[in-house]
């Protein structure tokens, strides 16, 4: 076990190290962005990224994935952190930032619900969801990528931000096409320099020694009122065990709020470690990655981190660069602290229109263009699903989109498979009638099922086998008890072969009396879940 984990540190401590550093930068604006829309300090949004980082990166199920704080789970706390100042703004003693301290009690609970979700072994069920929900979520997910960029286009004048106009708008235009054109091109002259990182060294160098003002990382923080990202090692919050009091009459706005960052954390730290899993063609554990984000969101609780999970953008942006061992994701979460405690007079300096080239090179990256092409060769049910899972990404959030992707996609697969049931008739020299079954039994084929027999005119003996068959539910269990009755009621002898250990067990404990119509044999078939081994082996 030792020798695997260190194995999965780093292969190549180089690329791992190089890859670290240029994903830490792509962290900062990022991590700022998602507190500012959370509505609580940077350096809340920084921490945050930084104790999920190092976490995940040492302890989680996939190697080379970043996690840090996420606009996916921002978006849920602003509710909790609003309602949370009101509440302080109203007591004897007014707490300006009450919301802030629910937010850290509420991530105890998070953690609490995922790390569960892990030991329950929950993380398999990912392996579930279909390619076009899969290819729906990524191509969602460029687009949200795209067009959270498109903010950063703006400065502010006065009070609203306008969009960049003139000299400014094409400085800002050209930075970022030089950086993109450095990223397309250094890596087909060299592929042992991460070309994201020197893309942003070789933009922050033209527009510090050229003296060219162009918005900054540093600027970028201060418009959105924070003071910088000069900032103290984590503490831990002792405070937080005195606001308990405050939450009376406010536990269910915390529980549920905590399920509902739970759920988007997991789904969408599970999807990336999937699509990370796709890049690299090898296999990450999605159980130990839900231990691991649960772990890293309670210590973001107790640290004054505001949360998160794993982070598709940077994650691509890692891997693309060489980053493959766990040293890459250690390595950018150590580099983020580092600036926050003595790199910030120089990461300020970062030209934002650097950073920006970077994430649109990852929308290039990650959008699946192949589905353009293959829409038309697939089926209609499945490119009706790719297509909302990617609006409903754009319109909604990751969660609702992949809730409804999968949904939408068990139902065409029901319907598909109602309309599957079998049933080959034919007689035996003795004159016993017999039905061999072929195709999936459950609540969906049930009624095409029953309408396969004729109870009235068949002989006095009848045999159903179910050797092609396999039934899924209590509703199939129950149309064979239905059918069998029948044919016991109206005096004739029945037999059921080759049923499943599990389905055979359902009749008997319904009907103890059918053990003398249930015929055992050797062929019976034996059904296995294969994701419960390949987890525990992962």
């Amino acid at each position: 076990m030792l020798a695997k984990y260190l194995l999965s540190f780093t292969q190549n401590p180089k690329n791992d190290i190089l890859s670290g550093l240029t994903v830490a930068l792509a962290l900062v604006p990022e991590a700022v962005a998602f507190a500012f829309v959370a509505g609580i300090d940077p350096l809340v949004g920084l921490y945050g990224a930084f104790i999920m980082g190092v976490v995940t990166a040492l302890f989680g199920g996939r190697p080379g994935m970043i996690s840090g704080a996420t606009g996916a789970m921002a978006v849920v706390m602003v509710h909790l952190i609003q309602k949370g100042n009101e509440v302080g703004l109203t007591m004897v003693d007014p707490v300006q930032n009450l919301g802030l301290q629910w937010l850290f009690i509420t991530l105890l609970f998070v953690g609490a619900i995922q790390i569960l979700a892990g030991v329950f072994k929950l993380g398999k069920f990912v392996r579930l969801i279909p390619h076009p929900v899969m290819m729906g979520f990524v191509n969602g997910l460029a687009i949200v990528i795209f067009l959270s960029q498109l903010g950063l286009f703006k400065e502010s004048r006065g009070t609203v931000p306008q969009w960049l106009t003139g000299p400014d708008l094409w400085v800002m235009l050209a930075l970022v096409g030089l950086t993109m054109g450095i990223m397309f091109g250094l890596p087909k002259l060299t592929k042992k320099l991460p070309a994201a990182l020197i893309a942003i060294i070789v933009v922050a160098c033209i527009t510090i020694f050229g003296g060219i003002d162009v918005s900054t990382v540093g600027s970028f923080i201060r418009d959105g009122g924070g003071s910088g990202l000069k900032g103290s090692l984590p503490h831990f919050q002792t405070q937080i065990f005195g606001f308990l009091e405050t939450l009376n009459g406010h536990w269910d706005l915390i529980l549920s709020t905590a399920f509902l960052l739970a759920a988007v954390g997991l789904i969408e730290s599970l999807m990336t470690l999937n699509l990370i899993d796709e890049m690299t063609e090898t296999r990450g554990s999605g159980n130990r990655e839900c231990v691991a984000q649960g772990g890293a969101n309670i210590l973001n609780g107790f640290f004054g981190g505001m949360g998160g999970c794993a982070m598709i953008g940077q994650s691509i942006i890692n891997v693309s660069s060489g980053g493959r061992g766990r040293l890459s994701g250690a390595t950018a979460a150590i580099a983020l602290l580092c600036f926050v405690l003595f790199g910030a007079p120089l990461i300020e300096q970062i030209p934002i229109a650097a950073l920006v080239g970077v994430m649109f090179m990852v929308v290039i990256g990650t959008f699946a263009w192949s589905s353009f092409r293959i829409l038309n060769k697939i089926p209609v049910a499945d490119a009706i699903v790719l297509i909302t899972v990617s609006a409903v990404t754009v319109w909604q959030d990751l969660a609702i989109a992949v809730f409804v992707g999968v949904i939408m996609s068990a139902l065409v697969f029901a319907w598909k498979s109602a309309t599957m049931i079998r049933a080959r008739k034919r007689i035996k020299e003795d004159g016993t009638k017999v039905y061999e079954i072929w195709g999936p039994l459950f609540f969906g084929s049930t009624s095409a099922f029953n309408t396969k027999f004729d109870i009235s005119t068949d002989p006095d003996s009848i045999e159903i086998d179910f050797i092609e068959s396999k039934i899924s539910d209590h509703s199939g269990v129950e149309a064979v008890r239905n059918i069998a009755n029948k044919y016991i009621d109206g005096g004739k002898n029945v037999k059921l072969t080759h049923l499943s250990p599990d389905c055979k067990a359902l009749l008997l404990k319904w009907n103890p009396e059918f053990e003398t119509i249930i015929e055992d044999s050797v062929e019976d078939p034996r059904y296995y879940v294969v994701t419960d081994t390949l987890d525990a082996e992962a």
